[in-house]
């Protein structure tokens, strides 16, 4: 089982001489996103349930370690997550465990539709925002529940009979909430009749929930992008289902590989699994993906080229791949602008791009890079996940040996991507930092 131990992680670097092509291919993980959504829906199913294709990241252990604390048994074996129903549960998420994830309120939701009650921590996850969860909250009273904030914790318990309910995941600000989607969902799982979930979103995080619950019984009926209704059952069967492959490793080795000015197949990776968003941006700036024999090669013939973009929900450019691209976009002639509309203030990766000789800057939500820049190696640290994936990235196209920290952050969201790197030809090696 992976480890949520993080403190020879938080001891490590990964050192990256810049300057090699990365040629050859690559396999892509289980989808971090949409496996942490789905391995809170395991808790509703009265029978084994197996998911195959599971990432190998810490954040698979922790919630493993979460569901073992609250009563669902879990193991994990290689790419293989299986789940037997609790005897009985104890809903209450740890704080040292729930404050590590971003899905923190999603797996609470399934606790509270299986037992009525559920104490959780406000989540965890990311440096670069704060999660709000107030569409979550919203989506436990619309279902019956009396919810108490106090002091970073939440406190959930239906006191009668849950009935259908109507709840809206719109945001107002940044369109429906991918999480109080699911959340929805889990909720109105297991309550007879029909719920309805206005404004869904469409991410391929919830529409993977939704068909997992749909072959496990769960009534699920889409309309367009006006409304999502769950026809809950009182029982939820179990059996086997795939994670599909991480949309977001694929554009992050995509992105490394062009950077290098590399070319890499993506096996067992089609074209179409990116979304249409993703294909135009990077059409627009020189990256080729050419469907190869089930799989996607990866090519910048013309080299890198300047664009003017923005991110967005799905099937847009998607907003943990902009820290990559942005990475990416040093080496492009010109200025580029992108504007980031799901997360304003996602850019924590800047600084340390400066410090690689980047030019780059951030006037409220739109980044502004000009190039070529000439990157020279740095020693730096990334906050979250995709900041120290776009650190990654400028470091192979750095002359010089650059020094990355924040391996924690990266073994949350991938499991062996260095590896990968160094397969393809990247001069890397990862060691103990000193004192």
């Amino acid at each position: 089982m992976p480890t949520t131990d993080t403190t020879t992680l938080d001891e490590r670097a990964v050192r990256i001489t810049g300057g090699q092509r990365l040629v050859g291919t690559a396999t892509v993980q289980g989808s971090k996103n949409t496996a942490l959504h789905l391995y809170a829906a395991t808790i509703l199913a009265d029978d084994p349930l197996t998911l195959i294709g599971a990432p190998e990241i810490l954040d698979t252990g922790v919630v493993a370690d979460i569901l073992h604390r609250t009563g669902t048994r879990a193991t994990v074996t290689g790419d293989e997550f299986v789940t037997r129903p609790a005897d009985s549960y104890f809903p209450v998420i740890p704080d040292d465990l729930g404050r590590r994830i971003r899905t923190t309120a999603v797996m609470a939701a399934a606790l509270l539709a299986r037992s009525g009650k559920v104490t959780f921590p406000t989540p965890g996850g990311d440096a670069f925002c704060t999660r709000h969860i107030d569409r979550h909250l919203t989506a436990m009273e619309a279902a019956g529940a009396d919810v108490e904030v106090t002091r970073g914790r939440v406190r959930a318990h239906i006191t009668g009979k849950s009935l259908p309910f109507i709840t809206d995941a719109d945001t107002r600000a940044w369109g429906p909430s991918l999480g109080a989607t699911v959340t929805a969902m889990l909720l109105a799982a297991r309550i007879p009749g029909t719920s309805s979930v206005l404004n869904p979103s469409v991410e391929p995080e919830v529409t993977h929930t939704a068909a997992l619950l749909s072959q496990a019984g769960v009534g699920i009926e889409w309309q367009g992008r006006t409304a999502l209704h769950v026809t809950g059952t009182d029982r939820v069967r179990g059996g086997v289902f795939p994670v599909p492959p991480d949309r977001l490793e694929a554009a992050t080795l995509a992105l490394a590989a062009a950077i290098t000015g590399g070319t890499v197949h993506l096996t067992g990776f089609p074209t179409a699994a990116f979304p249409d968003g993703l294909v135009s941006v990077f059409a627009d700036a020189g990256i080729r993906l050419d469907p190869v024999d089930g799989g996607t090669t990866v090519s910048v013939p013309a080299g890198p080229r300047a664009v003017q973009m923005a991110t967005g929900p799905h099937p847009g450019f998607p907003t943990d791949v902009q820290p990559q691209l942005t990475a990416f976009l040093t080496q492009a002639e010109g200025t580029s602008r992108i504007d980031e509309r799901i997360y304003p203030q996602r850019d924590t990766h800047l600084p340390a791009l400066a410090a690689f000789g980047a030019a780059v800057n951030a006037s409220g939500p739109v980044i502004t890079v000009r190039g070529r820049s000439a990157l020279t190696a740095a020693d730096v640290a990334g906050a979250d996940i995709r900041a120290a994936t776009a650190l990654v990235i400028a470091a192979l196209a750095a002359e010089g040996s650059s020094t990355i920290r924040g391996m924690y952050h990266l073994r949350r969201g991938y499991g062996s991507l260095l590896p990968k790197l160094a397969a393809l030809g990247a001069d890397l090696t990862i060691d103990q930092e000193q004192p």
